[in-house]
């Protein structure tokens, strides 16, 4: 997808198995259910990553790990790890990862984007970046960025 490859020979692991939830029994078709960490998992390990045809699961950028959820609080964070320290696709994995669950969570959600600490050289203004609304919407206005965000968000064939 992009030229000039930051991690020509990236690491990559087996993607976990996909776990089924049960339904509670029971259940009140107009009740609210509550979102967990694998759920939020499940939404976000098939985004592509930019610069391979890898998803984010398989390079170990996300991992069920890397999700803390409050649901009483409405609140989720996702910590990822990019797969070297000096990535200029960090700021376009991050904001793959906001609009994903931007798309996927209700509303009342505020979802919190972060940089692994010490995984990248410039750390704290990435994450700055990712939660300042009005820089995540103006990168949204961009085409070009959208382009590029919509292409990992995209699903994979095969």
């Amino acid at each position: 997808m992009v030229m000039g490859l930051i991690n020509a020979n990236p690491v990559i692991h087996e993607k976990k198995e996909r776990r089924t939830r049960e339904a509670p029994e029971n259940k009140d078709e107009n009740a609210v259910e509550p979102i967990d960490q694998l759920e939020i998992f499940d939404h976000i390990r098939d985004i592509k990553d930019p610069e391979h045809p890898y998803s984010l699961e398989e390079l170990k950028v996300v991992t069920e790990d890397s999700v803390e959820i409050n649901d009483e609080l409405s609140h989720v964070r996702v910590t990822f790890t990019p797969t070297v320290e000096h990535c200029s696709m960090a700021t376009i994995i991050g904001l793959c990862l906001r609009v994903k669950l931007m798309r996927s969570l209700p509303p009342r959600y505020k979802v919190d984007i972060r940089v692994a600490p010490g995984s990248h050289a410039t750390e704290l203004a990435v994450n700055k970046q990712l939660n300042d609304k009005e820089r995540v919407a103006a990168a949204l206005e961009n085409s070009n960025l959208l382009d590029i965000v919509e292409e990992c968000l995209s699903p994979t064939l095969g």
